[in-house]
């Protein structure tokens, strides 16, 4: 008799197995696509202690404390500085403003391990000047001029473009590094003949003082198109009529400007989750409308030397995600991963287990087809009319399956097809026992007769 078992767990093993595997490969495959949780921490490199990209990541700072992160805020010379730092893989800094123009020409593919997160702010460029009206910067050449101190932002800008007027240094221009109000002194008493001032250097109250002094003009870029076009980081604003003081009308008309933007630059590692919240931090801080920018004009995502990330291009296009929308930073960041792990589950596991009923069916089964595969081999030999040794063996193959199939392992659920194909077996053996019964009963009778 066959061992009757409730379950069998070699057919079950055998038909689960496969899809355990498959859906084992899956959860893998997730569990390697899944971002980490976003860190708790972030370094950012801003500027020195009091200037406005400072002051802007302390508001930073203040934002992203609402949603459970720490943003440190690094001192730094400025935009070059910053860039330096991030630059630098011994230096922990994560994020940083970065003023356009900051790299050397032909080295935009070294920023590879950089994204911008857009930018952030215009960062005019003001040049007031001594002496009669002038239309180009080439006629400063010969003359002293303040383009702030090394390694900012501001003297990056103002070498560019006197270069491109022919203006360098070690030339018979004087480049003083004079910044801010020491740019601004100097020029009100004679020391020098002109000042680049941009971003803190350029704040209304120095340039309105710089406008009501006698004998010093603002520098009108009539050329600024042709900047922006030899300058791909610079954008062409205009300074209008009276913005400045509206009661003396400051400036008396219309001026042209020249500005780079201020981008956020991180470190192409950033979590998407951080680029998601440093993007928000920047609507509020910088969203509102100033002197020189209309409001929600930034952050904006306008590619210059560094790509945007595909972070923040997706933010642009679409926001924030749902999850993130609906929920505290920290929960949304764990729904988020735990959503990214039950696609395998849902779509592999839960849909084979449904299938494992059907294999395991077809697994036992086939056990039993195989007992009838061969006996019709056997039948289909003994149509052929054998000899009495030939029945013989057949009678033999017969009783070794009849033996193989009392120790067969088989379920309960399946006790009637196992009875059912006993019987077919015993009518194998009880048609082959007749013939070879009929066949020595014939073989007897010949015998006889031939005596």
């Amino acid at each position: 008799m066959a061992r009757f078992v409730a379950i069998s767990w070699r057919d079950l093993a055998v038909s689960f197995g496969p899809i355990l595997l498959i859906s084992a490969a899956a959860i893998y495959l997730a569990v390697r696509l899944i971002q980490p949780a976003p860190p708790s921490t972030l370094n950012m490199s801003a500027g020195t202690k009091g200037s406005s990209f400072w002051n802007d990541a302390q508001q930073y700072k203040k934002i992203l404390a609402r949603n459970g992160v720490t943003l440190n805020v690094l001192e730094s010379q400025g935009s070059l500085d910053n860039l330096q730092k991030l630059e630098d893989p011994k230096v922990n800094v994560d994020v940083g403003f970065v003023q356009g123009g900051m790299s050397a020409p032909g080295t935009q593919d070294n920023h590879e391990d950089l994204v911008s997160l857009g930018s952030v702010a215009y960062v005019p460029l003001a040049v007031f000047y001594r002496g009669p009206l002038l239309t180009r910067l080439s006629e400063l050449k010969g003359k002293r001029l303040a383009i702030s101190t090394e390694g900012s932002g501001t003297r990056a800008l103002a070498l560019a473009v006197l270069k491109a007027n022919g203006i360098e240094p070690g030339g018979d221009t004087e480049l003083l590094p004079l910044s801010g109000d020491a740019a601004a002194n100097a020029l009100t008493d004679g020391s020098i003949d002109a000042a680049f001032l941009t971003g803190d250097s350029a704040q209304p109250p120095t340039m309105g003082k710089l406008f009501r002094t006698s004998g010093i003009h603002f520098f009108d870029f009539t050329q600024a198109d042709a900047y922006a076009r030899r300058f791909p980081y610079l954008k062409v604003i205009a300074l209008p009529m009276g913005v400045l003081d509206l009661a003396k009308n400051v400036p008396p008309h219309p001026i042209h400007l020249i500005a780079p933007t201020a981008e956020l630059i991180a470190r192409d590692g950033l979590h998407p989750a951080l680029s998601d919240l440093l993007i928000e931090a920047a609507k509020e801080v910088h969203g509102r409308a100033n002197l020189l920018q209309a409001a929600g004009e930034f952050p904006a995502p306008l590619q210059h030397e560094f790509h945007i990330s595909d972070d923040a291009e997706r933010y642009y296009k679409s926001g924030k995600s749902f999850l993130y929308r609906t929920l505290p930073f920290w929960i949304a960041s764990l729904a988020d991963r735990v959503i990214v792990l039950l696609v395998p589950i849902i779509v592999v596991l839960i849909p084979g287990l449904r299938l494992v009923p059907g294999l395991y069916r077809w697994r036992v089964r086939s056990r039993i087809y195989k007992i009838y595969g061969a006996l019709i081999g056997i039948e289909r030999e003994a149509m052929t009319d054998p000899e009495t040794a030939q029945r013989e063996a057949l009678i033999e193959r017969v009783d070794g399956i009849e033996n193989t199939v009392n120790q067969m392992k088989m379920p309960l659920a399946y006790a009637d097809q196992f009875y059912v194909l006993r019987e077919h077996i015993g009518f194998v053996r009880q048609r082959l026992t007749i013939a070879q019964a009929a066949a020595l009963d014939a073989q007897g009778d010949s015998v006889q007769h031939t005596t």
